[in-house]
């Protein structure tokens, strides 16, 4: 499937020259292609900020102040065209009581998502099909489909999916960081040996409602079930290779051959590339950041002196950009450039060294250039690729 599409001048007039400028390794010629394909990332984790009203989407953030990595003016900044949005939930208990209050924020989110996305609508819109988001790229918009990721809110109800069918989600993951009702997690101690009963369930419903099933966060026996079952190909929305670091939330090179043969794209994540600080102290600072708007002025400088003691002390990690560009391209060696994308898991822990936030992606595009990689091939990594399958998906439904 070939995404090429010719920017706006709108659009490109909101390209400030200094994007180009800041990455010396993306030329003019890099830049126009970039702009010319339709760009989309699986795993934006910035509706976290949203449930208060607090946080503007719609104005300019800078990461190294508040720590996000994704709004509006950045999108246009670069060339990012749209995504998935997240309705996010932590993994908590699995009683009825559980599952309401998993529920309730669950709706919360997706209710916040809606608003921002109203708010803003002269510049971004709800996609709900293929179609919509290529409708709204011609009109100079961005697009912003709806996930789930964690299906811990529905409970032992899975008539819920329908309800967050109709609020916008098209793509939802069974579990998280731990075990839920549905099946086991990539992190966590066996309990289903794979999919629970109701996960098989939650399996045909995805199927029958045309929602993208994520394998992202689910243990190897959950990815190799979920390829079983589904009738339509699956993704890994924010996953990465194991051969590049052995971590269970990793794919190994055969699953991840299995998922390109099902017809299935890896969507390659910044996270999982190396060893990370996740300290408490780590875990105050981000926080600390995400409160830089109500910082006085001599707490902001405490802030960032307190950061730069902790990283001399414990660095962050040592991922950068050519690592992950190294994870990307091993996922294109092993299952080829129809079955490769882009999830980077930005706000929700994504980011490497030379790549803090959405204003660099044209770096990976060029990247892919200098590797030899046509334009078309290149934009199905970019965005064709996860189209093609959410049609797919989306097909099935219709036909049964």
């Amino acid at each position: 499937m070939r995404i090429l599409l010719v920017p706006t001048l709108a659009l490109l007039l909101a390209i400030p020259a200094s994007a180009q400028q800041r990455h010396s390794d993306v030329g003019p010629a890099d830049l126009a292609a970039h702009q010319r394909m339709l760009v989309l990332d699986t795993h934006l984790d910035i509706p976290e900020r949203w449930d208060d009203g607090s946080w503007d989407f719609g104005v300019r953030h800078r990461y190294d102040e508040d720590h996000s990595q994704v709004d509006l003016p950045r999108m246009d900044e670069g060339g990012l065209d749209g995504g998935f949005l997240v309705i996010y939930t932590p993994q908590g208990a699995l009683t009825p009581e559980g599952y309401r209050e998993a529920r309730d924020a669950a709706l919360v989110r997706a209710a916040a998502i809606r608003r921002v996305l109203g708010e803003n609508r002269s510049r971004i819109g709800l996609a709900l099909t293929p179609d919509d988001a290529l409708r709204l790229v011609r009109q100079g918009r961005h697009f912003g489909f709806l996930s789930m990721e964690n299906s811990w809110p529905l409970g032992e109800d899975l008539s819920l999916l329908t309800t967050f069918y109709r609020l916008g989600v098209r793509l939802a993951g069974p579990v998280h960081f731990k075990n839920n009702q549905l099946g086991d997690s990539a992190t966590d101690t066996p309990r289903w040996n794979g999919l629970s009963p109701l996960g098989r369930q939650w399996v045909a419903e995805m199927n029958r409602l045309g929602m993208l099933i994520d394998a992202s966060h689910a243990s190897d026996a959950v990815f190799d079930q979920l390829l079983e079952l589904s009738r339509v190909p699956i993704i890994a929305s924010h996953s990465g290779s194991r051969a590049i670091y052995d971590h269970p939330r990793n794919l190994d090179d055969p699953r991840m051959r299995r998922l390109a043969q099902g017809g299935g794209v890896l969507m390659v994540n910044s996270v999982y590339l190396a060893p990370m600080d996740n300290s408490p102290a780590r875990d105050a600072i981000d926080e600390r950041h995400k409160n830089w708007a109500n910082l006085s002025a001599a707490q902001r400088t405490q802030l960032l002196r307190d950061e730069a003691a902790l990283n001399r002390a414990h660095p962050p990690g040592t991922a950068d950009f050519e690592l992950y560009m190294r994870a990307m391209l091993h996922a294109i060696q092993v299952m080829g450039v129809d079955h490769v994308g882009m999830g980077a898991d930005w706000d929700g822990g994504g980011g490497v060294i030379g790549m803090q936030d959405i204003t660099a992606l044209p770096r990976i595009s060029a990247r892919l250039r200098r590797e030899g990689l046509s334009e078309a091939d290149i934009a199905k990594i970019m965005g064709g690729n996860l189209l093609r399958v959410l049609r797919q998906a989306q097909a099935g439904a219709a036909t049964h």
